[in-house]
Parts: C-alpha cells; sequence; structure tokens
C-alpha cells in the first residue's frame, strides 16, 4: 500500500532548477532508496516531504489523500520525520535532551517534565547500546561528542517522532560498520511494523543491504524507479549517468600546456583532519581535477595546502622547496593562490567597497602598508575586466553587488599578482551559468599561461569538461586517477560510488 506519493514536484531558486520534476512513491513496510548524484535534487525532494522547503509546483498524496505541508510543524502533524543530511543538534543541550527536542514532554503546562524526558530517550539509546563509544551518555553535550556519536544523537531524534514515514537523509556517512549494522538491524524492525521509510546513501553496498526498491534522480528530475532483487549496482550507475558516457566533447577537452616534467606541486603522505596518504604531482599548465563524493576530504586538503587547516605528517614542496609550518600567509607569498566557494566565510570583506576587497591579497604579497587608491585601481581593473565583472565603481560597497559578482571579485583579488599554483574549492558555487562560463574560460587561459590549478567542484560537469585528469577521493584518500578516455562521467561515479 502506498504511504508517500510525490508526483511532479518542481522548485526552483532564482534561475536555479533545483528540482524539475521529482516523482516518488514510498510503500509501507518498505526501506525506498533515493539515488542521485551531486545536485541532482534528492535533497531537495526530500525536504519537501518533510515541510522544510515549500515546492512550486506538484502534487503531495498521504495514505491516498493530497496534503498541503505548510512546513516542519506541518509534516510532523501529518506524520512525517526526517533525518537531515546537515545536523540539525543543539550543541549545548544533552544527548537526552536533543533526542527529545522536537516534542518536549511538558508538566503543569509549563515545565519540562525530566523524568518523562529522560525515560523516553532511554529508549531510543538504548537501541544503540554497544556502539555508542567511549563518552557517550544521556547526559553528555552533544558539543562534547565526535562526529559519529552526534549522527547518532540525530538519527535517535528522528526515531524518537515514531513518525509512520521517516526519510533518511544520508544518516550513515560517519558511522562506522558496526553502527550502520546496528542502524540496519533497526531499520528492518521498522519495516516489519509496516513503517514508510525513505534511505538517501551514496554507499552502494548499503543500498542493495538495506533497500527494497531504489528510485534514481538525475539533474532535477526522476529517471525511474526498480525493485533492488531486480537490478544491480553498474545498472544503477548508467541510470545516473543517463544517456552521456563523457560531457567533455574531443574538441574541449583541455591540454595540458606546459605540464611536460615541468612540476611545480609535489604533496607526499599527506595526512590531517578529514583526508589521509594523499599523494600527487602538479606542472605548469595543468588542471587537475578532485573528484568523488561531497564531502570526502577534497575540501580539507585544500585548505591544508594553503595552510588553513592542520597537517599531522607528510610533506608538501613548492617549486623544489618543502613548505613547512605553512600558514596561508607563507603560502600566498610563496605563490599559493586559495578560491572558496564559500564566499560569506572565505572571501568577501562585508561592508567594506570593492576596491578593499580585490586588493588585498596584492598588499600581503608586496608588503604595501600604504597605498594610493588611483595605484591600486589600475592594479585592479584588468583581473576584474578579465572576469567581466559588473560593477558601478570602485568605491561602492561590495555586498551591491550580486552573488555572481561578489564572487569574480573574490577571485580576481588572486589575479592582480599571477600565482603559481590556484586551488579552487568549489568556486562557482551558488553563480549563475554566464559566471561559471566567465570563469573557465579564464581558468584555460590561466593554464595555457602556466598557471598549475587543482579543481574541486560538487558538479561532475565541470571537472569532466575542464580538468585534465581525476584524482576521485573517498573517505580522505585517492581511490583512482581518471585521465585521457578513461575521463567519463560514467568511471567518475563508478569509481565514486565502488569505493564508497
Amino acid at each position: 500500500m502506498t504511504k508517500l506519493k510525490l508526483s511532479g514536484v518542481s522548485k526552483a531558486y532564482g534561475a536555479t532548477l533545483a528540482l524539475r520534476r521529482g516523482d516518488l512513491e514510498v510503500a509501507a513496510g518498505e526501506v525506498h532508496v533515493l539515488i542521485g548524484s551531486n545536485g541532482s535534487g534528492k535533497s531537495t525532494l526530500c525536504k519537501i516531504a518533510a515541510g522544510s522547503v515549500r515546492p512550486d509546483g506538484g502534487d503531495i498524496l498521504l495514505d491516498g489523500k493530497p496534503v498541503a505541508i505548510s512546513g516542519p510543524r506541518g509534516a510532523k502533524a501529518l506524520g512525517i520525520g526526517i533525518f537531515y543530511q546537515e545536523l540539525s543538534l543543539a550543541a549545548h543541550r544533552t544527548v537526552e535532551e536533543n533526542i527529545c527536542l522536537p516534542d518536549l514532554p511538558i508538566k503543569a503546562g509549563l515545565f519540562v517534565d525530566r523524568k518523562s524526558l529522560s525515560a523516553r530517550a532511554a529508549r531510543y539509546i538504548a537501541l544503540f547500546e554497544g556502539v555508542t563509544g567511549d563518552g557517550f551518555s544521556a547526559e553528555a553535550p552533544v558539543g562534547e561528542l565526535r562526529a559519529d556519536q552526534r549522527q547518532l544523537v540525530e538519527i535517535m531524534k528522528a526515531l524518537a517522532t515514531e513518525a509512520p514515514v521517516l526519510i533518511f537523509d544520508e544518516p550513515t556517512s560517519a558511522l562506522d560498520s558496526a553502527q550502520v549494522e546496528r542502524f540496519f538491524t533497526i531499520l528492518r524492525d521498522l519495516k516489519a511494523t509496516g513503517r514508510a521509510m525513505v534511505f538517501i546513501s551514496h554507499r552502494m553496498e548499503e543500498i542493495f543491504a538495506i533497500g527494497d526498491r531504489v528510485t534514481v534522480i538525475r539533474e532535477g528530475e526522476t529517471v525511474g524507479t526498480w525493485r533492488i532483487s531486480d537490478t544491480d549496482q553498474a545498472s544503477v550507475i548508467r541510470q545516473m549517468v543517463g544517456g552521456q558516457a563523457d560531457l567533455a566533447p574531443p574538441s574541449a577537452a583541455p591540454a595540458v600546456a606546459a605540464a611536460g616534467g615541468n612540476g611545480v606541486l609535489s604533496v607526499r603522505k599527506l595526512t590531517g583532519p578529514g583526508f589521509a596518504d594523499v599523494d600527487f604531482d602538479l606542472s605548469r599548465g595543468e588542471i587537475l581535477g578532485l573528484g568523488g563524493l561531497h564531502g570526502q576530504g577534497q575540501s580539507a586538503l585544500l585548505r591544508a595546502i594553503f595552510g588553513a587547516r592542520p597537517i599531522t605528517s607528510g610533506e608538501i614542496v613548492l617549486n623544489g622547496e618543502r613548505l613547512s609550518a605553512a600558514t596561508p600567509r607563507e603560502a600566498i607569498r610563496r605563490g599559493v593562490a586559495y578560491v572558496s566557494g564559500d564566499r560569506g566565510r572565505d572571501g568577501v570583506i562585508h561592508g567594506r567597497p570593492i576596491l578593499e576587497n580585490v586588493t588585498p591579497i596584492h598588499n600581503l604579497r608586496n608588503r604595501l602598508l600604504l597605498a594610493r587608491p588611483g595605484a591600486l585601481a589600475a592594479k585592479a581593473r584588468p583581473a576584474l575586466d578579465a572576469l567581466h565583472t559588473k560593477f558601478g565603481g570602485l568605491s561602492h560597497p561590495i555586498n551591491s553587488l550580486s552573488g555572481g559578482n561578489q564572487q569574480k571579485v573574490v577571485i580576481a583579488r588572486w589575479l592582480i599578482d599571477r600565482p603559481d599554483i590556484l586551488l579552487l574549492d568549489d568556486p562557482t558555487k551558488g553563480i549563475d551559468l554566464a559566471a561559471k562560463s566567465d570563469l573557465f574560460t579564464l581558468i584555460r587561459k590561466l593554464a595555457e599561461e602556466g598557471v598549475a590549478i587543482v579543481l574541486y567542484s560538487s558538479e561532475d560537469a565541470e571537472l569532466l569538461n575542464n580538468s585534465d585528469r581525476i584524482l576521485v577521493f573517498n573517505g580522505g584518500s585517492i581511490t583512482r586517477e581518471l585521465k585521457g578516455t578513461d575521463r567519463t562521467r560514467y568511471n567518475l561515479y563508478h569509481a565514486a560510488y565502488e569505493a564508497a
């Protein structure tokens, strides 16, 4: 019996179409797997079902009856619970408080019933007895727990809703094998009671271990649904890829302009928080892509090379000389540039003029204590023009620009003085197609001029269309290198999901 059905659901954020046509039908007593590449729309579809995102169109039926989900509270009232990929825990609250947070037991109409709260939380903590690890207890503040323990609390919190429909968006990403196995035992028990569950995972072995049916979503559209027993891993990946085996037409595939042994960066056995034993060499004029599923160590590695994250072992060699005691300041002076896709955190200086936002790296590299605005403007304009940046005047505040033009300013600050190495950490996140086109045109031009580039992108098309070779990451380590005719979308997906 169908418990939850979404038909023709769509969602756009401005010009960005996150979901074109989302269809999903979940039966009572099944674990229904939803799978797709980064940015395919699967999380958006689940958030719509959970009420945290309002759709632009489409129909939602619960037990065969049309429903309008007004928000998270409305979804909860209808019996839909969700585990969010982005954890929604209160760090300063205890484990038991977080588990019961969506529905705190109240006494006398005003006060939290601590005894009932503890008793309710204890039921869900007991489900994971023996796999929670040291330091985990009902009274432990969540902010003091490890990543896997916090993820278990989020799972317990979802289970505590006792919702007939449960949605789990990558609930196992931080769990070890024993924790995953215990979680799957719980899901099988819930399935036996008639609970309907949606399960998102990037780990193929999990999908085939726990799922009853699988729905594939590609580029914002549902492709189809199959019984797990009637398909296999290769078939699922082919459905995710679609008709395109290789997104880069032969004429557009980049060439390594000056790579012939002209090494500029060597990374040896580099290990730190989020990555381990990473080895690669980078040559001048080369665009090296970092692929794999989101959050597998790519960003952590780039920030470590730039000196913004700690390194526990291994070495970085720049232009034949070891980079020791790396800090961003030292990396910048050694010719390394870093562009983050999170311009709010790592890029824009809010409230300050465009000129101040585009020239700080130039000032640092040249040790300028005082500089005339006119001289700085003469340096800044060519870099901004190279990216077709639209702005009224350099004295205007950075916040007066669109998001795409703000990102162009962030990128332009690294181009006033040409770097040897350009580290791009998902640089096109949140910018429009025209801005992306300008950026990648410039990236290829910089490579032709001898700049060595490392590109991490959460969009597979960007990697395949712009990288000379791709290192596929999983669990913080390189699992496969794709180059030449191996640089296909199928191989990229296969390497990422097979390793996962």
